[in-house]
């Protein structure tokens, strides 16, 4: 897959250390997948969930964390959307970013 706008992950874990590891190791196993489905995803990442609209949040760091992308399986695209803890993840619109 490749991943678009990891400048988004690099922002976030410049602020927020803890974050660096476990972002880095999604980036790393996102960018050497070939998902066609989310049961493809999960093989991956067992802590992904469909949330609509091509969207899909990660639970990062033992679910301190939450990442939302949107991915198009066709083209092997993944946009990061959104970083943040869940109670910001909670304040957000999933279907407008």
């Amino acid at each position: 897959m490749r991943v678009i706008a990891i400048s988004t992950l690099r922002d976030y874990w410049s602020k927020h250390a803890e974050t660096k590891q476990p972002l880095s190791e999604w980036y790393v196993k996102t960018c050497n997948a070939h998902w066609k489905s989310l049961q493809d995803m999960r093989n991956d990442f067992n802590s992904v969930d469909y949330v609509g609209n091509q969207r899909y949040v990660f639970n990062i760091k033992g679910n301190n964390y939450r990442l939302v992308v949107a991915v198009k399986f066709t083209p092997e695209l993944v946009y990061i959307r959104f970083v943040g803890t869940p109670d910001e993840y909670s304040r957000i619109d999933v279907s407008k970013i």
